[in-house]
């Protein structure tokens, strides 16, 4: 069997860290750890829910700056309102997305909707970091949204719903222009469902197990848990062996340059992290219009 026609295997298998983010909402966080702080052009993978909410419960993300990568906001229960010192507001409901840009700086707030919060409910929601080249961290802000109904979902003969959010896969592509090449699709598996999918030689690719217990063919993923694959072939699989199972797969070309990160910027150096923030006190990323 070739390299190119051969299945992935499984490097190691990484349980998640609980922490909070925000306003002080909690998150289940498989990366960035002291011992997996990225997986290149990954930066960061963060579940917040499922939780079901009271009124005045919900919480968000106050105005907070980035620059240098991009953030995925992927809502499936719930919903979050969106508004950036680029004038960008938006509110994303259940199944939709953002896909924010960050690039040369912005000024960001993610806030539960004023009827969520008063109503309360389900939450469920992922934040997903993708970093930027060196060549690119300095590019206009931009902001994408797209609604449940944009996202490209395929139904395979394996019992898994392929819900694509960027990338190709299985005769679809995901809706957003992307800077780095990825694959973010949200696999959902009916019990004893398979499902495969292809990366080319070379990129990284991982499963993180949003529910329910799923596995590869050398490795169980309990929930919650991440599986790092090896760059020993172009295919790679995941199944739920026992009840239904949620997975997001992740996969994408490694950007391969030094990661200098301090909270909400992503540069190459340090120097730059430090000139990140002299350019945000100083008003250069803009302010939120209020």
């Amino acid at each position: 069997m070739t390299t190119t026609t051969a299945t992935r295997s499984t490097v190691r298998v990484v349980r998640p860290v609980h922490t909070y983010e925000g306003a002080g909402f909690p998150v289940r966080r498989p990366f960035p750890t002291a011992d997996l702080p990225f997986l290149d052009p990954f930066l960061m993978v963060d579940q917040v829910g499922p939780v079901e909410l009271a009124p005045g419960e919900a919480k968000g993300a106050p105005p907070h700056p980035h620059r240098g990568f991009e953030t995925i906001q992927y809502v499936i229960a719930g919903d979050i309102a969106n508004a950036d010192s680029r004038g960008h507001r938006a509110v994303v409901r259940a199944g939709g997305v953002q896909w924010l840009t960050a690039g040369s700086g912005i000024v960001h707030e993610a806030l539960p909707t004023e009827e969520f919060l008063a109503t309360g409910g389900l939450q469920h929601l992922l934040q997903i970091w993708v970093n930027l080249p060196a060549r690119l961290k300095t590019v206009p802000p931009r902001s994408q949204n797209a609604g449940a109904g944009d996202l490209p979902v395929v139904t395979t003969d394996g019992g898994a719903e392929l819900t694509v959010l960027a990338g190709s896969t299985h005769g679809v592509t995901g809706p957003f222009a992307t800077h780095t090449p990825v694959l973010v699709v949200h696999t959902r598996l009916a019990a004893g469902g398979r499902a495969e999918f292809t990366a080319p030689v070379g990129h990284n690719a991982m499963l993180y197990v949003l529910s329910g217990e799923a596995a590869t063919p050398d490795a169980q993923l309990p929930d919650g848990h991440l599986a790092v694959l090896a760059q020993d072939g172009e295919r790679f699989t995941v199944e739920a062996p026992g009840g239904a199972a949620e997975v997001l797969v992740l996969a994408g070309e490694p950007i391969g340059e030094p990661v200098a990160r301090s909270g909400p910027f992503v540069m190459n150096t340090v120097a730059e992290l430090h000139q990140a923030q002299r350019d945000f006190d100083r008003g250069l990323m803009g302010r939120l219009p209020r």
